[in-house]
């Protein structure tokens, strides 16, 4: 571990969650370090959305201001990678690999906001439409496909839940069964009260030209038109450098259906491992940014007050 480079606070992750955690750790003072990989779940998307005063911010503009806020009060962010996280005593041992170099800091707290990865389903065509025409969440892109031709592609009890809120946006939304199950009577009454179509037959292909998504192709029944298909990713804790620490993530459950894993971690953000919280999608899979970006503030405040409560030990 490096003699002199050691941090109060080090947060893994440079979303919204890693970064406004690490604003409310500047402003009081502490001396943080952000490492960013640069890879955020929403990069493909083309802005942020339900944010407000940011609404249509793209991504990346989001996260540059937030990095100058972060250095305008003092605390650092560097793009690069955490390799390894380990207990060294009282302090945390950070591996890194990053643009100052590979080395390994000391970190009295850590704040990990390393968010998911989505995995999709397997269909031909679907992963080069994610974030512009392939889509999830209705709140997040649903303006942006009003009016338009919208196949939900089933893969398990979501969809119809996505096929309802859809509607509100469209009269023109598909229910794609492809490997899903077939809706209940209430589901099924539900579906044909509001209009939405049902269309039997896997997905085989996507398919898109220049100018977008323009359909899919359903198994033994040729191509249906579509303008967006809307998908239920699964939604996989990046935890992996967590383990070690002796945090696994566990299964995130809709009914008796998993569709994702998460780090358990109490309101606040801290785990059942002393000196490690987490904040945003690690924790919350379906947190939208501004309810990642508002769990990283309370994960901050949290560790700052941590902190002072050990100060105080340390004199008494």
């Amino acid at each position: 571990m490096s003699d002199n480079e050691s941090y109060d606070v080090v947060v893994v992750g440079g979303g919204a969650a890693g970064l406004s955690g690490a604003v409310a750790l500047a402003r009081s003072r502490r001396s943080v370090l952000v490492v960013d990989a640069g890879d955020p779940r929403n990069a493909p998307a083309g802005h942020v959305h339900n944010f407000l005063s940011r609404d249509g911010t793209p991504p990346a503009e989001l996260y540059a201001a937030g990095r100058a806020e972060v250095t305008g009060y003092g605390g650092r962010v560097e793009t690069g990678r955490v390799t390894a996280l380990a207990r060294d005593g009282e302090r945390f041992g950070v591996q890194l690999s990053a643009e100052a170099g590979p080395r390994t800091v000391a970190a009295r707290r850590l704040l990990v906001a390393t968010g998911v990865r989505d995995v999709l389903p397997d269909v031909p065509g679907l992963a080069a439409r994610w974030g512009i025409d392939v889509l999830h969440c209705p709140y997040c892109h649903g303006w942006e496909v009003r009016d338009q031709r919208i196949g939900i592609l089933s893969t398990g009890p979501a969809a119809v839940h996505q096929a309802l809120l859809f509607q509100q946006l469209s009269p023109h939304v598909t229910l794609l069964r492809h490997t899903g199950p077939a809706p209940d009577a209430e589901q099924q009454a539900r579906l044909e009260a509001l209009g939405v179509a049902i269309a039997d037959g896997e997905v085989e292909q996507v398919e898109a030209d220049a100018s977008g998504l323009t359909g899919v192709v359903l198994a033994g029944r040729g191509r249906l038109a579509l303008d967006a298909v809307v998908v239920s990713p699964r939604m996989e804790a990046r935890a992996e450098l967590l383990e070690p620490l002796g945090l696994k993530p566990v299964e995130v459950l809709l009914g008796d259906h998993p569709i994702g894993t998460r780090i358990e971690a109490d309101r606040t953000g801290a785990t059942a491992v002393s000196g490690v919280w987490v904040a945003g999608n690690l924790t919350d899979p379906q947190a939208q940014v501004v309810s990642a970006a508002a769990a990283g503030l309370m994960a901050g405040a949290t560790i700052n007050f941590d902190l002072v409560l050990e100060q105080a030990r340390s004199r008494g």
